[in-house]
């Protein structure tokens, strides 16, 4: 978990210089497991969140908007009794373990001054947020704990509050480098990384790992493999790293991903993924982790509303697969249909010699060359002339059938297309605009039932726009029927086409006006269209690209589905870094 002791101690910090002292003026408990606590202070207003969610637990600052259900849950409603109004008397964290008491000054139901503490654990799923009373008796937790989901400690309503057993580890603020790496060595056969993890307190996986990084030069090493050299490197480091936590040289950073994908945050710099993942810095640490969480949580929603849309096309994308193999395997049996026409000519040629009743027909066979005897199978009820009939129409039917299934392997495989070109939108998708227009595109296709309601305008989304650095304006689709708007309907013939080669992604056009395109702009076109590709991810993109006049509709009349002659084709990298710097403006 990537919020660890150490940052949760800077995090606190922060979080208390602006609102100890100030007092509450609303509480929400917008989802389940989390609270919002909206407080009045001098320094202003601000709004603590605070998840027990298994997967996300955390606390901090939020700036964005959050639900506030009609009818608040019952431990919303006993916090809003105990709470509102309350002073915020301090915020403390115990140790370098995840756990912060928030002491509150309050007025019980006897108009008594107490303190009541909201005690906020950050442990993976044995998160919680347990309201504690003057007492030291639990007066309720958002989640509760009965001894059959924890023999070890469990927390409900009249117990006394007990701390989590915690085992005891080297604080890397006050240890010397000597006697963590003392520790370390009673772990010989153990991961430097997960050793450090073990025997420092407060230290997240990413951080253990950045650490073994620097002293073992990029290499991962065991304990017991430490020489002389790696040891002082190591005590080095984490010397180092401790006077920088001493005098708070600290920065909330976050990992991005080449798309801009958030993937990890840490309070210094993370060097350990090379170019892979980029540290981009934050002013705070709550402003950080309110990103950080809207964004995964953004696309965890996303990816939730969209799981209908994924699980039909999986389905008909399979469906169509098992019909296609039917189809070609029933082509292959009808390529047979010259050797029907072969026997009905030979049993025609010979019914002089042929009688009803006879279960084959031996004859020659003029078509090959020596005339070699075959043996045709007849049915004995049929007479010699209606035998050949039987093989002139088993002929037909099979020269039929192999014009038609060929037609109708066309139209499958070019339903296939589609649906890999849909999958691809899906996987782009990033708001619920773009779910929207799948939705419709899909409905417009027959593939689901058309919800939206009559007489209202669909909503057209514009195409994303870019600005090459010589100046030309450059559209990407957003879908297959705005691929297809923007390309058909809305170009010119001029202007200049992109898509990445034998690859589902969106078109991407050039806007020309008429002028000379400098390589500069068609390079980076090239790139935009294999951003927003199926190849986003890969290394070499292959991206066709010619002018408007040369593209058409495909046959298969699917949404984006179109063919072009003549083209040229450029070989370049996904740059995700310069997509986003040509943006012209962000997503509506």
């Amino acid at each position: 978990m990537p919020l660890d002791g150490i940052f949760l101690s800077r995090l606190t910090g922060e979080i208390a210089s602006l609102i100890v002292g100030g007092r509450v003026d609303k509480i929400h408990q917008p989802a389940k497991e989390t609270l919002v606590i909206a407080m009045r202070a001098q320094g202003g207003n601000h709004k603590l969140l605070i998840s027990a969610s298994a997967s996300n637990p955390r606390l901090h600052f939020t700036a964005l908007p959050q639900d506030n259900p009609k009818n608040p849950p019952m431990f919303c409603m006993l916090m809003r009794k105990h709470l509102t109004g309350a002073k915020l008397l301090s915020i403390r964290q115990l140790g370098l373990d995840r756990v912060l008491h928030l002491t509150f000054e309050t007025t019980n139901e006897m108009g008594d001054r107490v303190e009541m503490v909201l005690a906020v654990e950050i442990m993976g799923r044995h998160s919680n947020i347990i309201l504690i009373g003057p007492d030291n008796r639990v007066v309720d937790a958002i989640k509760r704990v009965n001894d059959e989901m924890s023999r070890v400690r469990p927390v409900l309503p009249g117990m006394s509050y007990a701390l989590a057993p915690a085992k005891p580890r080297l604080d890397i603020q006050t240890a010397a480098p000597g006697e963590i790496l003392a520790q370390l060595k009673k772990k010989p056969d153990q991961e430097l990384s997960k050793a450090l993890l073990q025997v420092l307190e407060g230290m997240s996986p990413l951080v253990s790992r950045e650490i073994a990084f620097h002293a073992a030069k990029g290499q991962e090493v065991l304990v017991s493999q430490l020489d002389e050299e790696l040891e002082t490197r190591l005590k080095f480091y984490l010397a180092q790293l401790s006077d920088r936590l001493q005098k708070g040289e600290t920065t909330p950073v976050m990992l991005v991903d080449a798309a801009g994908r958030p993937k990890d945050f840490s309070y210094m710099d993370i060097n350990q993924y090379g170019h892979t993942l980029v540290c981009r810095s934050y002013p705070t640490y709550s402003e950080l982790l309110d990103g950080f969480y809207s964004e995964r949580d953004r696309i965890d929603r996303m990816h939730q509303r969209g799981a209908d849309l994924l699980k039909l096309l999986a389905n008909l994308s399979e469906r169509t697969s098992r019909k296609l193999a039917a189809q070609r395997e029933e082509l292959k049996a009808s390529t047979e249909r010259e050797k029907w026409k072969v026997y009905g000519d030979l049993l025609n040629a010979n019914l002089y010699a042929l009688q009803k009743g006879m279960k084959t027909a031996s004859v020659e066979n003029f078509y090959d060359e020596g005339c070699p005897k075959i043996e045709i199978p007849l049915d004995l009820r049929l007479t010699p002339s209606q035998n050949a009939q039987h093989y002139y129409a088993k002929y037909r039917k099979a020269d039929t059938a192999e014009k038609k299934l060929r037609e109708l392997i066309a139209q499958g495989e070019a339903e296939l297309l589609y649906f890999d070109s849909v999958f691809d939108e899906l996987a782009r998708a990033s708001l619920e605009s773009d779910l929207s227009a799948i939705r419709a595109e899909l409905a417009s296709q027959g593939y689901v039932r058309n919800t939206a309601k009559k007489g209202m305008k669909e909503e057209r989304l514009p195409p994303l726009r870019f600005r090459s650095d010589d100046g030309f304006l450059i559209l990407c689709g957003r879908n297959n029927a705005q691929n297809e708007r923007l390309t058909l309907k809305d170009s010119r013939n001029s202007d200049i086409w992109f898509h990445t080669q034998k690859i589902p992604g969106s078109h991407v056009v050039v806007v020309t006006e008429g002028k000379t395109v400098p390589d500069r702009t068609l390079e980076q076109a090239a790139i935009i269209a294999a951003c927003h590709s199926n190849a986003r991810d890969s290394g070499k993109v292959a991206v066709d690209y010619t002018e408007i006049r040369n593209i058409w509709k495909h046959p298969a009349n699917k949404p984006g589905l179109v063919l072009y002659e003549p083209y040229q084709t450029a070989i370049v990298e996904p740059d995700h870094a310069l997509a986003q710097r040509l943006a012209e403006k962000a997503r509506p």
